[in-house]
């Protein structure tokens, strides 16, 4: 059970980052998350009172500041390097970075690690060296999509590891509560900046992007959390990291991306590096 809970996960986020990246291209990383995140802060409540039954106490509470910090900080950064770079390559590279912190995490706690794991650490080393390199006329990866990569999966492991670690008698609420903190941070940023910068040109709003890839994200940690409560935390972290084939596939039906053969070599090697950490 826990397994096919880890599977949705990933699923759900590989079309919340798909859907979150188009809307991000068009307005801006943080003007989609002021409207996501309290969309899936909404739906998550709504299960968490009708549909999973859960207790809050101090110690909940503080995993979903925790969480709700790290995880806002990750999907900004996210949203910013999808906005930049392919997302057939940002999207692998970031879920290397979330699944490597909760793996961490388990084998700390005494998870068993096995030959198979440290091939797709190996794995995992030298795909991010092949998605690097961008040869021929092919659409370039910034350094700064890659930082960005980078410190969404640092920042979206921690977040994770959050929700792995949380109490298992909280349901999903860790998950829920943590996005109303996050909803309410970002909208203090919002009125900062616009404080500070005053009105920007108006540009039409991808509204149904913006809610689509809230609700999907939020149920995708909602899932995320109920699996880690039935799983390991390690299994539950690989199985979860999936979610860049969700994506792939979508940018190359739907937008018609195109990557170089050895940016898909490394692709194709971060994805094994994944499937070979779940075996």
């Amino acid at each position: 059970m826990g397994a096919l809970l880890a599977l949705g996960s990933g699923l759900a986020w590989g079309c919340a980052d798909f859907i979150g990246g188009l809307a991000a291209r068009r307005v801006g990383p943080l003007r989609v998350m002021v409207l996501s995140y309290p969309a899936g802060a909404i739906l998550l409540t709504l299960i968490a009172l009708t549909v999973v039954p859960g207790h809050v106490d101090a110690t909940v509470i503080a995993w979903s500041v925790f969480v709700g910090l790290t995880g806002c900080t990750a999907i900004f950064l996210l949203y910013a390097a999808l906005a930049l770079g392919p997302m057939g390559i940002v999207s692998p590279l970031t879920a290397l970075g979330s699944a490597a912190v909760p793996v961490i995490a388990g084998l700390v706690r005494g998870e068993a690690i096995t030959v198979l794991v440290v091939g797709g650490i190996a794995l995992a080393a030298v795909a991010v060296i092949l998605v690097s390199r961008e040869p021929g006329p092919h659409r370039q990866v910034t350094a700064r999509a890659l930082l960005l990569s980078a410190g969404a999966g640092l920042f979206l492991g921690l977040c994770l590891t959050g929700l792995g670690l949380a109490p298992a008698t909280s349901g999903i609420w860790v998950s829920a509560l943590g996005r109303w903190i996050a909803s309410g941070l970002l909208l203090l940023v919002a009125v900062v900046l616009l404080v500070r910068q005053g009105r920007q040109p108006w540009t039409p709003y991808p509204l149904a992007l913006a809610v689509a890839a809230g609700a999907l994200d939020g149920v995708a940690n909602g899932l995320f959390q109920l699996a880690a409560q039935r799983t390991e935390l390690v299994i539950v972290a690989v199985i979860s990291s999936l979610y860049p084939a969700a994506t792939l596939l979508l940018a190359r039906w739907l937008l018609g991306e195109r990557l170089s053969r050895v940016q898909v070599v490394g692709v194709v090697l971060a994805l094994g590096a994944i499937i070979t950490l779940t075996i």
